[in-house]
């Protein structure tokens, strides 16, 4: 006999209030209602007759097998709902003019979608954004946990050749790519960029928001203070340097009681150690909680941190461009009782934090990191940290909400990650692992993450592989290489390039010899991507005044050179729909297996990782070590920071430590002028030459183009 058995809604709390004009004659009703589960009530709907058929008992217990089967149904429906699926993403349209409007004009004539919308569209639930305004928003780290059984995505890095002091548009195709994998392939794809600097911004090069018709949006807001990230950076770091003079002036002018006292005060007649102070007693070995109970030379050794003065190397930083600020004297005022010194600024994406930001995967290793950043050693020559100096906590506050990265959106409405932003030539030139990571899981499994690499693939790259992915534990698919008519002319032989003077005629006619001449830069850097293992596509960034025949032979050659394919690129004039072939060739390349691999072991000594890379990456003949230099990594392997990765402060301009050396230089030896460490980040810093960690401003700076509209308040200017 068949039985015909009815559910209804088993969370109902009415279930006799379904009307019984729905029932079909001779249907069983099971009411799987809470009271009927707990014995209140009979097993059928008033006014229904059950099945003669069916015990009670038997009926119970279907009814409850049915209620755990409708709950694992719900749980699995809910699983699913928080895994891969396809955007359903609004697209917004371009409608591209020519000749190609002002970057500005552009950006200001496209509407942003509300950030909440994009926000869902991508699946992030309501209480994981923090909304900034109507265009950005902070993402929170809780979303890792929500989506951590989630597959990752395919992983792209952008990079380029040596470029011309003007870029070569490395964010212009990052931001290309997207918007033509989204929103003409209808793939999931998210590009992930660095904060732009205000130096740069109001120095020389402008901002950094891609261009033409391939750009974040807004991009007065992207490039100017964001989310306050940047700011947050300076007050930290600047907070420390304060730490640290001020503990050397204090040590300088009291005794061990009165200096002890005041670190250890009395509060309402009682003294306590704070939690920072304790974890201090425990790394000298002092294992005593009653402040009263310390010996006087045990008072002495918590109290004195004893810094040697000359081996400070925490500097105090500034995000403007300013040449004055690269040697001062501190400490000049009568009230700083003669401790002086000479000390200098940095620019603020210089900062050690910046790294610390960009290289961390949680709150709780940023703690971390930012407690094991050395600042100088004391006289005995062992490691001074900001956690000896008892400023951690205090850090970690300024910078609970920088770890968030930005969500922001392309001018074809796909979305965008803007997130840490350290110079490529004096740090490591990548944006955040916590931004890549979140992105991965976001995108879903047959999605595309695709972050940039700060100026050439010899500078950004190389740190992305042998810093960034030793961080991240992550492994990239495919590496896009930009390349530019007018960046290999240059090499090839042509005039220089300067900021602010018009090029001259080699670079806006064609001129097959230069670019032919000049491909040695190309293929060298292809090489270099290869000594990693990934497969490279080239992308050709186009200029109007690149001809068809230049292009095709920058692709043949790069073809040749052994990139996996070689691509012109129309993004800036069109938007994402001229990138679609690029996609595509992205999309074959990462289908291909990766054999992804270190350049070197971090446990070789300082000076053999130093050498591996100027002469595998560089072509460097060999190194030469200043005596500081050499002294300084004699220090560090001492201290037990010998097995740390390396982080070469460079010229982005020449493959060489000299920028008018252009194409491929060969036979030099590449000068290692200081070495510093970035413990909290995880890396130690060799300067190449006469590299500045502060930039200038130029004769004629970008601020004089750059204005405000007090009517509309709109800002005007910006490029």
């Amino acid at each position: 006999m068949s039985l015909r058995l009815k559910t209804f809604d088993i969370s109902s709390p009415k279930p006799e209030e379904i009307p019984l004009t729905w029932i079909q004659p001779g249907t069983t009703v099971l009411n799987c209602s809470h009271d009927f589960l707990s014995g209140k009530v009979g097993c059928a709907s008033p006014g229904v007759h059950s099945s003669g058929h069916i015990e009670e008992e038997d009926v119970s217990l279907l009814a409850a097998a049915l209620r755990i089967q409708n709950m694992v149904s719900s749980g699995r429906r809910w699983l699913r709902e928080q895994q891969h699926r396809r955007w359903r993403l609004h697209c917004l349209k371009l409608q591209p003019l020519s000749p190609v409007p002002s970057d500005i004009e552009i950006s200001r004539g496209q509407t942003p979608k509300a950030v909440d919308v994009l926000a869902k569209e991508i699946g992030l639930l309501a209480d994981e954004i923090e909304i900034y305004g109507k265009s950005k928003a902070k993402v929170r780290l809780s979303l890792l946990e929500r989506l951590k059984d989630q597959a990752d995505g395919k992983y792209v890095l952008v990079a380029g050749i040596t470029p011309t002091p003007l870029g070569e548009g490395k964010s212009t195709v990052t931001i290309g790519l997207v918007q033509a994998l989204t929103a003409h392939l209808n793939v999931n794809s998210f590009a992930c960029l660095r904060q732009p600097s205000q130096g740069p911004t109001f120095g020389v090069k402008g901002g950094a928001a891609g261009g033409g018709y391939a750009q974040v949006i807004p991009m007065e807001e992207f490039n100017l203070h964001l989310t306050g990230d940047i700011h947050a950076i300076t007050a930290a770091n600047n907070l420390l340097a304060a730490a640290i003079d001020t503990r050397i002036l204090h040590e300088n002018t009291q005794t061990d009681k009165a200096l002890y006292n005041r670190l250890v005060p009395l509060v309402n007649g009682v003294r306590e150690f704070s939690e920072i102070q304790l974890a201090r007693l425990k790394k000298l070995g002092i294992n005593k909680t009653n402040p009263s109970t310390l010996t006087e030379e045990e008072m002495s050794r918590f109290a004195r941190l004893d810094i040697d003065p000359s081996t400070i190397t925490w500097q105090r930083v500034l995000d403007t461009n300013d040449r004055f600020l690269r040697k001062i004297t501190i400490g000049q005022a009568g009230t700083e009782k003669g401790y002086s010194r000479q000390a200098q600024f940095d620019i603020a994406v210089a900062s050690e934090i910046m790294a610390v930001l960009a290289l961390t995967d949680s709150l709780t290793d940023m703690k971390a990191r930012l407690g094991r950043m050395v600042v100088a050693s004391d006289k005995s020559g062992q490691p001074v940290t900001a956690e000896d100096l008892g400023v951690t906590g205090a850090l970690t506050v300024l910078m609970k909400d920088a770890i968030k990265p930005t969500l922001m959106q392309t001018l074809e409405g796909t979305p965008v990650f803007v997130h840490a932003g350290p110079f490529a030539n004096i740090a490591h030139g990548n944006s955040s692992v916590l931004a890549d990571k979140i992105a991965l899981k976001l995108v879903g499994e047959e999605g595309f993450v695709v972050t940039e690499a700060g100026f050439g693939a010899d500078i950004g790259m190389e740190k992305f592989f042998n810093i960034k992915c030793r961080a991240s534990g992550l492994v990239p698919n495919v590496v896009v290489l930009v390349a530019t008519v007018r960046a290999l002319k240059m090499h090839g032989g042509g005039p220089s390039v300067t900021p602010g003077v018009p090029l001259k005629k080699e670079y806006t006619e064609e001129n097959i010899q230069l670019v032919a001449d000049g491909c040695c830069n190309l293929q060298k850097q292809i090489q270099i991507a290869q000594l990693f293992g990934v497969p490279v596509v080239v992308a050709v960034n186009v200029f109007k005044t690149d001809t068809r025949a230049e292009i095709d032979l920058v692709c043949e050659l790069a073809k040749r050179a052994g990139a996996f394919d070689a691509v012109p690129c129309y993004h800036w004039s069109v938007g994402g729909r001229g990138s679609v072939d690029l996609a595509q060739a992205v999309r074959e390349a990462a289908s291909k297996r990766s054999r992804f691999q270190f350049l070197y072991d971090v446990q070789l000594p300082i000076v053999e990782k130093i050498r591996t890379i100027a002469q595998a990456v560089y072509g460097a003949k060999d190194i030469e070590l200043s005596p500081m230099a050499q002294s300084k990594i004699d220090r560090y392997t001492e201290q037990g920071f010998g097995n740390l990765p390396i982080c070469m402060a460079k010229t982005h301009l020449s493959l060489s430590h000299q920028p008018d050396k252009k194409g491929v230089p060969k036979d030099f030896i590449l000068p290692i002028s200081d070495v510093r460490a970035s413990i909290g980040a995880g890396f130690i810093y060799p300067l190449v030459g006469t590299m500045s960690t502060m930039p200038g401003l130029p004769t004629r700076p970008c601020f004089y183009d750059i204005d405000l509209d007090t009517e509309t308040e709109q800002v005007k200017g910006l490029f």
